[in-house]
């Protein structure tokens, strides 16, 4: 019982940390490509100082672990950059909404790879999520940028669903901290020669919120999440991250005046219901 509570406690200071990792993307006058690569540098830093502290190896066990632990970094780094940009263009809670349209996306493409067939529950799902996305768009024009946020957090979401799937098969048997370490790596110097920005020129304010981020909210927060499917079974982990948009849109109001109206909130509903009953209903496989 007392490991369950931990794992618990570190599943839920993850999601909310996780959930809070959007507040940056308007906090942090820069684009949203600068602050991937800057987060990416802190955190590849700190995370192989983990990996160096506490003795565990830096190289990966085969010379094709490589080939695609780039893949998967290229992919996560698209992620973020499309994940910042979608907050950016429009609201915490639209892109995170956006955003956790994922889980639904993962029963769709799964299935593309394990040559199974798609369930009719998960059409019904795809149903749910069309009409709350559809609820979010204010007008179908790409001059609109709640509609360009929209679109940019499902390409975000699609990534996502991609670098889950590429990780589960292929470098799933090394740990968190291990993977993310070559990913935040990798995607730094993948993207560092488009980094816009002069370092000189960023003030010790905002050099404090990037450390943060890279911190507090990309290494502890994916370090947690390894401790809490330790203890708790993947199922529990996948319900409880499904708080993440309701933590977002909740911290967005206290620190950016952020209030959702009515058709965000009922979309919002519709949206983490279907990728509740996804995460559920995976669970029982």
């Amino acid at each position: 019982m007392e490991q369950r509570k931990q794992g618990l406690w570190a599943l839920h200071s993850a999601t909310l940390l996780l959930g809070g990792t959007t507040l940056f993307s308007k906090l942090i006058p820069l684009t949203a490509l600068d602050i991937t690569i800057l987060r990416c540098v802190i955190a590849s830093t700190v995370l192989g100082l983990l990996l160096i502290v506490t003795k565990q190896p830096l190289r990966l066990n085969k010379l094709s672990d490589y080939g695609w632990a780039v893949l998967l970094a290229a992919l996560v780094g698209a992620h973020w950059v499309t994940f910042f940009l979608g907050m950016q263009l429009s609201t915490i809670a639209i892109g995170l909404i956006a955003f956790y349209t994922y889980p639904v996306m993962t029963v769709f493409l799964e299935p593309l790879f394990n040559r199974e067939k798609i369930q009719g529950q998960d059409i019904v799902s795809a149903l749910m999520v069309l009409i709350g996305i559809s609820l979010l768009v204010p007008e179908l024009s790409l001059d609109n940028d709640v509609t360009l946020g929209i679109i940019s957090g499902i390409s975000s979401a699609f990534l996502f669903t991609l670098r889950n799937i590429l990780y589960k098969r292929k470098l799933s048997h090394y740990s968190g901290p291990h993977t993310m370490f070559y990913q935040t790596l990798l995607t730094a110097c993948m993207l560092s020669p488009f980094l816009s920005v002069d370092l000189a020129e960023i003030n010790n304010d905002n050099w404090t919120l990037l450390v943060v981020l890279g911190i507090c909210f990309t290494a502890m927060p994916h370090t947690l999440l390894v401790t809490a499917l330790r203890y708790l079974k993947a199922k529990t982990v996948g319900l409880i991250a499904c708080l993440q948009p309701l933590y977002g849109s909740l911290l967005a109001i206290p620190f950016l005046g952020e209030i959702p109206n009515t058709a965000t909130i009922t979309g919002g509903v519709l949206v983490v219901s279907a990728a509740l009953f996804e995460t559920w209903n995976a669970g029982k496989k």
